[in-house]
């Protein structure tokens, strides 16, 4: 499986979000997936992997759930996954985290609750995703917004390639879940690896599902 789609702007998240109700009262919009891909892609998708978490996540289910994950689209990508890094073996730096959308709720918000491992951030900075988010409402729209970007790199620290998936979701959608949400951004990231430099694409949870 490959893929890939961008992290844009919020309004353009909310625009694009349109569309997927994954079950009635709740909002499961399109992933938003951006790629950039080194001028050189001959290394990719071969050879020798390692994941790592450049931040900490205390949040062990969420770290086990995008580890697992990501490893599954890079293993079936053709990489080898190995334990640690060494001469030879690429780099797969996963980011993570989860974030209210402001505004979400319309007035019946209650205060907002973050469950431990979290914290919010922009791409590329230190982030951890945490559960058991409370906003209060958002049941019938995006309330919050969950992210995950991988930076691949050459034994040298070279970077390769980079990209970074959104979805916004309802509390209430199954794709808030974190497991849900570690594979079905795993997958829309992945999913046209490597793609193009620069580019943004969207793509709906029900094309993923449909995907062999």
């Amino acid at each position: 499986m490959n893929g890939r789609p961008k992290p844009i702007a919020l309004p353009l998240i909310l625009a694009g979000a349109l569309g997927l109700s994954a079950c009635a009262g709740t909002y499961t919009g399109p992933v938003e997936v951006t790629t950039f891909v080194a001028e050189d892609p001959a290394p990719l998708a071969k050879g020798e992997i390692t994941i790592t978490f450049p931040d900490e996540i205390e949040n062990e289910r969420v770290k086990n759930a995008f580890a697992d994950a990501v490893a599954r689209e890079l293993g079936a990508l053709g990489y080898t996954l190995v334990m640690a890094e060494g001469e030879n073996v690429q780099v797969a730096a996963v980011r993570t985290s989860r974030d209210p959308i402001e505004g979400a709720g319309r007035g019946r918000r209650s205060p907002v609750s973050v469950g431990a491992g979290a914290s919010t951030g922009t791409y590329g900075s230190g982030v951890g995703l945490g559960i058991g988010i409370n906003l209060g409402g958002g049941e019938r729209g995006p309330a919050i917004v969950t992210e995950l970007s991988v930076r691949i790199s050459d034994p040298s620290g070279e970077s390769l390639w980079e990209g970074r998936a959104q979805l916004p979701t309802s509390i209430k959608s199954p794709y808030s879940d974190v497991e849900k949400s570690a594979d079905t951004l795993a997958a829309a990231l992945f999913r046209d690896f490597p793609g193009g430099n620069g580019e943004t694409v969207q793509v709906t949870v029900r094309e993923l599902e449909r995907t062999p």
